[in-house]
């Protein structure tokens, strides 16, 4: 019996010291001058004294840890200063960016639309109308030079027919004349006989 309360007294010892042991270790990883914010206000609060349902802490180490605290609030405005900086300055970039590339999107849009028209008298139009303008004043120039071709020949034939009817006529005019001379030499010749019977008598 006596040995069972000897190993349960030597449990409970060992237990505590143990216990004792990982708290002072856990304390003694805190401190006020490293670690975290979060660990140096629980060093603040477990270093500090009670006093009924207060901590009683000292000044020193309030004072300390307000440093520390306005030393982390101070880089933290920093740190968030130098981010605003730093979006402001993408947001600069973004914006040229965008201005870039709606600018190089314009000149872009205006080569495709050179690329697919092309300029006649000063126009700019559709490659396509201007195939079809093209093709149309092709066909229009085609269908008038045949037009005058069909003309040409057919005042060809009224001309090549107007000189031979007048060639015939020509003819005709000059057997006329001939005739008529012959008429008027004959006529002149009795007119001659005429006279000259009348003289005799």
């Amino acid at each position: 019996m006596n040995k069972i309360k000897y190993l349960a007294v030597l449990t409970f010892l060992l237990s505590a010291t143990v216990f004792a042991q990982t708290e002072n270790d856990d304390e003694d990883k805190l401190s006020l001058n490293s670690g975290t914010i979060d660990s140096q206000f629980e060093y603040v609060i477990q270093r500090s004294n009670n006093y009924q349902d207060y901590k009683v802490i000292k000044k020193v180490w309030l004072y300390t840890l307000k440093a520390h605290t306005m030393d982390s609030l101070n880089a933290i405005q920093k740190n968030l200063n130098d981010t605003k900086a730093v979006v402001n300055t993408q947001a600069k970039e973004i914006d040229n960016l965008k201005a870039s590339l709606s600018e190089t999107q314009n000149t872009l849009d205006e080569t495709n639309l050179e690329k697919d028209s092309m300029s006649l008298f000063g126009i700019q139009m559709s490659k396509g109308g201007y195939n079809v303008l093209m093709w149309s004043i092709i066909g229009g120039l085609l269908a008038l030079l045949l037009l005058f071709i069909y003309k040409f020949k057919n005042s060809n034939v009224i001309t090549i027919e107007a000189r031979k009817a007048l060639s015939e006529i020509e003819g005709e005019f000059e057997e006329h004349r001939k005739v008529a001379l012959e008429r008027e030499q004959k006529v002149r010749r009795q007119l001659q006989d005429e006279i000259n019977k009348h003289k005799k008598i």
